[in-house]
């Protein structure tokens, strides 16, 4: 069992910027693997970013823009999220494996 916890939702106006923070805890030794996901109003969880083993991947909505880094030692993952548009409001969901975090929500409004 693995617990996630996201930190720095906010809100932000279009352009700006927000760092998002998922800290893990529990049964696990390797943030490989970790991904943040997205859920906006009245549409579906989608992906957005994980961290893989030397590697990183991102939806192409974000590609460019959003930023996925972390620090194994600490167990923490985050997401640097640049020119922020207001499609990409929603709540963010950090995940390893069948693990979800509870969410963080960032809204990109003027």
């Amino acid at each position: 069992q693995v617990q996630l916890v996201e930190s720095g939702g906010g809100l932000v106006q279009p352009g700006g910027t927000l760092t998002l923070a998922c800290a893990a805890t529990g049964n696990f030794f390797s943030i490989s693997g970790l991904t943040w996901y997205r859920q906006a109003p009245g549409k579906q969880r989608e992906f957005v970013a994980a961290i893989l083993s030397g590697s990183t991947k991102y939806a192409d909505s974000v590609k460019g823009r959003f930023t996925i880094s972390g620090d194994n030692a600490k167990g923490t993952v985050t997401l640097q999220m640049n020119s922020l548009k207001p499609e990409d409001t929603a709540v963010y969901y950090c995940r390893f494996g069948a693990n979800w975090g509870q969410g963080t929500q960032v809204t990109v409004s003027s």
